[in-house]
């Protein structure tokens, strides 16, 4: 898949591997051990056919059946059908002990510090380690990419990336930047107290950055992260609205690492599954109930200031309660939103002291259609980040993947699938 990097044996085997390895070595191995260490780790590399992630391809949630609302996805059902949107993922895979990885996410394909895009940051609960938070809602505009990593990776992912954009051409004179970087917690999945992400792996996932299709599940940040009880992931899904209301496009792209009831299209997957995180049964030492964190990020080329795309993040949080979160207590749940319409960007080269510029934006009364798209791209994304998700081992302990035969199953039963079968079609 285009724009997704996997650091895996092949890789490793072939050219640099004692120098590409060195990258997973924990930090308390001494310089002397190191190439000793490197080399071992290669040889007993598992064949990439054998890997982690590396199974046969699991269905997308609408290739299954799972139709979401009723607005139709864009070609790629992914963010990237927003014009300009690039998506970039590097993997970090070592043995059953580090599944974690970077995912970039970048609103267009110029310099994004000296083009910059209004931006807005919903939080529906704020246990988390966002970067960058504070001058994103203070100016509303991103002049970053945005990354997505492990918890205790956030600030090397952030150092990296400022490192990377500092080196541009046209940024040989600026003295301040806000990277902004998202989480979840990998905990359960790999040893986040190595913090194994490298500035090597954020160059690799903004450098290797694509439009196009956009690999989900077990790929980049979301390497090593759960949900519902079964393996999360990174998920993406678009919406174009029909002409009539301006032929815009929604899309989204999600970190999944959180709990609840599990839902789909209204059915209680997680119920009839056996999964109750509330049940009076569960373990008194076990994680709270429906514990967990999800990252959403939502790009749209419809033309929005800061203040309406605070609007339309708050709507994808309704996705997280259509999917059975209730965000809980220990929750991490950021909704970032960003346009990349022309007309609303904000160029410093065409800024003068006290000169004003011009923006057109969307009217209040048309963003109903968008709303509504969103949280459908958001729910979408979100049921592919787990249909699409493998299983993975951790210390000898494995996490599996959604049963997607038993889920259909279920679907069926409650009457969930195929509604495009039953339902009128929508304008195209």
């Amino acid at each position: 898949m285009k724009g997704a990097h996997r650091t895996n044996a092949r890789e490793l085997a072939s050219g640099n591997a004692v120098a590409r390895i060195r990258a997973f070595i924990p930090a308390f191995i001494s310089a002397r051990l190191a190439p000793a260490f490197a080399v071992l780790a290669v040889l007993f590399l598992i064949p990439e056919h054998q890997m982690q992630g590396q199974q046969a391809p699991r269905p997308r949630a609408r290739d299954a059946g799972v139709i979401i609302g009723v607005f139709q996805p864009g070609p790629f059902n992914a963010i990237t059908d927003v014009d300009g949107v690039r998506v970039g993922q590097t993997t970090v895979n070592l043995g059953d002990t580090i599944h974690t990885g970077v995912t970039a996410i970048l609103p267009h394909g110029g310099n994004i510090f000296q083009e910059r895009v209004p931006a807005a940051l919903f939080v529906l609960n704020g246990f988390g380690k966002l970067v960058g938070v504070t001058q994103l809602q203070e100016h509303g505009e991103l002049e970053t990419p945005i990354l997505l990593t492990c918890t205790l990776c956030v600030w090397k992912a952030a150092d990296a990336m400022v490192a990377y954009l500092l080196e541009q051409p046209g940024m040989e004179t600026i003295g301040s930047i806000n990277p902004v970087v998202g989480e979840t917690n990998d905990y359960g999945l790999s040893d986040i107290r190595l913090r194994p992400i490298t500035e090597a792996h954020v160059r690799q996932a903004l450098q290797s950055a694509t439009t196009g299709p956009v690999a989900e599940g077990t790929v980049g940040a979301g390497a090593g992260t759960q949900a519902f009880g079964w393996k999360g992931g990174i998920g993406t899904s678009s919406r174009r609205l029909p002409s009539v209301d301006g032929r815009y496009t929604v899309g989204v792209l999600v970190q999944s690492n959180y709990g609840g009831l599990l839902t789909i299209n209204g059915a209680p997957v997680g119920r009839e599954l056996g999964q109750n995180p509330f049940a009076t049964a569960r373990p008194k030492d076990g994680a709270p109930p429906g514990h967990g964190s999800c990252m959403i990020v939502v790009a749209t080329d419809a033309p929005l200031s800061s203040r309406d795309l605070e609007r339309v993040a708050k709507r994808a949080a309704l996705a997280l309660a259509r999917t059975g979160s209730s965000a809980s207590p220990g929750s991490g749940d950021y909704v970032i939103a960003f346009s990349t319409a022309g007309s609303v960007r904000r160029r410093r080269w065409a800024m003068t002291p006290a000169a004003p510029y011009q923006l057109q934006e969307l009217n209040h009364d048309d963003l109903a259609p968008l709303f509504e798209a969103t949280v459908e791209a958001t729910e979408e994304a979100l049921i592919n980040s787990m249909f699409r998700a493998t299983p993975v081992t951790y210390r000898g302990h494995t996490v599996e993947a959604l049963p997607i035969d038993k889920t259909l199953a279920i679907l069926q039963k409650y009457h969930a699938l195929h509604w495009d079968r039953d339902l009128p079609a929508e304008e195209p």
